[in-house]
Parts: C-alpha cells; structure tokens; sequence
C-alpha cells in the first residue's frame, strides 16, 4: 500500500491520502526474472549424448497364487472362500482350492466372527494341520475402526 500527497485542488500541502492500488510492478520483474532462469535452465535439462540403449529382456514374472480364505461364522459354519464346507471334507476341498501348489508352503487366511466359539475354530486348525496345511495367518479387523 502506498502514500499519496495531495495534488491539485481542496488539500493541504500535508495533506496524505491512502492509496489502495495494487502495485503490479514488482511482480511483473519476478515473473520476468523466473521466465528468463527456465529459457536458460530447459536446454541443460536435456541430455544430447546418444547412447545405444539395449532391449530390456526380463522373465515375465510369475503372478502370485490368489490367497484362500477360510471364514467360520458364530453358528460353526466354514467356508473356503464363498463356498460352504465341512471339517470332514475341508482337505479334499482345499486340495481342490490350491491345485498344484504345495499345501506345506499354502498361506491360508482364517477369518471367524467375534462370537465364534474357540472350539470351532481349533477344530478347523487341526483339521487343517492334518491335511498338511501349516502356514496360517489370522485376518482381524483394523483397530482404528
């Protein structure tokens, strides 16, 4: 903001008035200033040695097995994914599930609702464990919820 003195008729020589245009000068010089430093510094940002670049030969990647997932509901029912199964026919089932995959080196995942009784849920442990099935994460829900 600036000062303006008196000029012309109705004020005194001492006599200051307030000004309340925007000085667009000192921006106009930046804009300029910052204009010029990227004319110079967008050449240097390119590379002019040509180099001979080789083909990229990867091994296409093997996509990792999709994760199977046990749910046991508060009555004691279980599923492998979204289909129903029973603790007698849960390692035939399974077998099915993961295909050719080892069944020592299978994750499985064990999702069971807050009520489910914990008897129901080791019985799907061991049922798991004697059809070979060591690896086994518990899903639980994110506590910030």
């Amino acid at each position: 903001m600036g000062a303006k003195l008196s000029s012309g008729s109705g004020g005194s020589k001492f006599h200051i008035e307030q000004n309340s245009d925007i000085n667009v000068t000192p921006f106009v010089d930046i804009m300029l200033v910052l204009l010029i430093i990227f004319m110079v510094a967008a050449p240097m940002a390119t590379v002019s040695v040509e180099v001979k670049l080789p083909t990229a030969v990867a091994p296409p990647q093997v996509n990792p097995p999709k994760p199977i997932y046990i749910s046991i509901q508060e009555s004691g029912d279980v599923f492998i994914g979204d289909y129903p199964t029973s603790l007698a026919s849960m390692g035939a089932d399974m077998r099915t599930q993961i295909g050719e995959r080892d069944p020592e080196n299978e994750r499985i995942f064990i999702r069971c609702d807050r009520k489910t009784r914990y008897a129901d849920f080791m019985q799907v442990m061991n049922a798991l464990q004697d059809n070979g099935f060591y690896s086994v994460a518990l899903v639980g829900e994110d506590g910030n919820t």
